[in-house]
């Protein structure tokens, strides 16, 4: 892969989306932690909101895998081009990193349907 900056090139979006999703997992944490202060019927609502938070949790390791895979990544192929080998370890890598990047976009994409569910039943009263 003489292109060994490619992976390189996609950290910055996958950072991006990780400093987002961290963010919703720190206000995700302060709404689970005001309900439990409140002390009201809202054992649903905490219930629902603590799986959310697990798979908020799952979306960012995955990220982080996705990071690490990249970055690897680009540096198998850098090394490979300037050592003379020519192997394709570096391509394989950067694809184990793209799957889990869409595997954590896929649950970013879940987490988006379910919150506003979850948002949606909140206000109109059926959880708790």
């Amino acid at each position: 892969m003489n292109e060994w900056y490619i992976p390189i090139t996609i950290l910055p979006g996958i950072c991006l989306l990780i400093l987002s999703t961290s963010n919703i997992m720190i206000d995700l944490s302060r709404e689970v932690r005001i309900l439990i202060q409140e002390n009201k019927n809202t054992s649903k609502l905490i219930e629902r909101k603590l799986k959310q938070l697990k798979l908020i949790n799952r979306a960012m390791a995955l990220l982080y895998l996705a990071v690490g895979g990249f970055v690897i990544s680009g540096l198998l192929s850098g090394v490979s081009d300037n050592v003379g080998m020519h192997n394709n370890a570096g391509l394989y890598v950067l694809f184990i990193g793209m799957a889990l990047a869409m595997l954590a976009l896929i649950s970013l994409i879940f987490y988006s349907f379910k919150a506003v569910r979850l948002r949606q039943d909140q206000y109109m009263g059926s959880c708790g």
